[in-house]
């Protein structure tokens, strides 16, 4: 059933409020899965503890909205499209912060193709008001397509190099990882339901898009950025297959900022286009 675009865009912005402490901080790089190596203790213990900079994607999340009637939007048929970050000031490990967030666009590909919502989120101190991260990304929307709207004009992907990757880096994923990762604010039963993900077409749950995207972040912060998150500026990625909780992945960096993500047990790419930058 085609949306309703006149509706969707005159939202006016969401505001959000959230106050975050050390365990949250803590709490989201173990649902990405650090802390098994030594060298990451940084992401899950106190002494020294710093924010994985993917965390961004979560403070200030307006939770999953789409699954609201009112918005006349098939959440199961929902699919997390792109991601983008750009960071203003290294992430607090706790604090109080203010998200407004937006609707920027709705793209109709057709009534067999489905739609694409593009959104930005502002993220920035509560009390100084100080700019902290800009996080922006897309919904595929499968089932919505057909209103009417232009087909045209969504940021183009970045290219990835035709040469091999200057670092690869593989990194493992827990059976119940996106039952850990949606404590973080991603509630979306399509990460924990085995029903729900049978109706979207899976056999078994997946892991959030968001999640391989917070592993991807962990090596590049990990690799070009020498295990200092405040160095990374930008992170960028388009979201091209699903992964399973348990599967392995490969992250494949290039020095001039692309990487991409390939799940190992299947051959599949599951991060395209990926784009970081760094001090």
């Amino acid at each position: 059933m085609p949306l309703d675009y006149d509706m969707l865009m005159r939202l006016p912005a969401w505001e959000i409020r959230q106050d975050y402490t050390r365990r949250d901080t803590i709490l989201y790089a173990l649902g990405a899965g650090a802390g098994i190596e030594p060298r990451e203790l940084d992401f899950v213990y106190e002494p020294r503890l710093q924010a994985l900079p993917s965390i961004a994607a979560v403070l200030t999340h307006p939770g999953f909205w789409q699954k609201d009637p009112k918005y006349g939007l098939t959440w199961q048929k929902l699919l997390h499209g792109e991601q983008w970050l750009r960071v203003h000031r290294p992430i607090p490990v706790e604090g109080s912060l203010k998200g407004e967030m937006r609707i920027e666009e709705i793209y109709d590909k057709g009534a067999d193709k489905g739609a694409v919502l593009l959104w930005k989120r502002e993220i920035s101190d509560a009390g100084t008001g100080e700019a902290i991260a800009t996080v922006r990304g897309s919904s595929f929307l499968r089932a919505d397509g057909g209103f009417g709207g232009q087909s045209t004009g969504a940021p183009a992907p970045h290219p990835i190099p035709q040469r091999p990757a200057d670092r690869i880096v593989e990194l493992g994923t827990r059976p119940e990882q996106a039952l850990i990762y949606r404590l973080s604010g991603d509630y979306n039963p399509l990460h924990a339901d085995p029903e729900v993900a049978k109706a979207a077409g899976f056999d078994r749950p997946i892991l959030h898009g968001l999640c391989s995207y917070a592993i991807a972040c962990r090596a590049i912060v990990m690799g070009p950025c020498g295990g200092d998150a405040a160095r990374l500026r930008s992170l960028d990625a388009r979201f091209s297959a699903p992964v399973f909780p348990g599967e392995t992945l490969s992250v494949e960096i290039w020095n001039d900022g692309a990487f991409r993500v390939t799940v190992v047990e299947r051959g599949l790419v599951a991060i395209n286009n990926g784009y970081f930058e760094h001090d």
